[in-house]
């Protein structure tokens, strides 16, 4: 899928029209019109602010990550989690596989 594509998806998920994602991310009706439309390809610059107005990353905006629920507060919780020391960092990482290990089981007997 195209950055157009992608753009217009969410920007109806997020109910917003042209002019509202061009009002929150400052970046011009007319472009985001031409970059729906495959008119034109936004700059990194125009991009990031568009991936920060929708709230996801730049990485699902470009076609690069499968995810949109990896949206920017996960990334920054991520980036966040990277600042800890060592052991606060096992400690969760323990309790994340957990709950995935709960998740995938119970997944695993409800198709039984």
């Amino acid at each position: 899928m195209n950055i157009g594509n992608i753009i217009s998806q969410l920007r109806d998920k997020n109910s917003f029209s042209q002019s509202d994602l061009a009002e929150k991310s400052n970046v011009s009706r007319v472009m985001i019109g031409k970059y729906e439309r495959g008119e034109a390809i936004p700059s990194i610059d125009a991009a990031k602010k568009i991936a920060d107005a929708l709230g996801v990353s730049l990485d699902f905006l470009v076609g690069e990550s499968k995810s949109p629920s990896f949206d920017k507060r996960t990334l920054q919780r991520i980036q966040e989690l990277e600042l800890l020391e060592e052991s606060k960092k096992q400690t969760l990482f323990d309790l994340i596989d957990t709950y995935i290990r709960d998740f995938k089981t119970r997944g695993a007997y409800s198709s039984i």
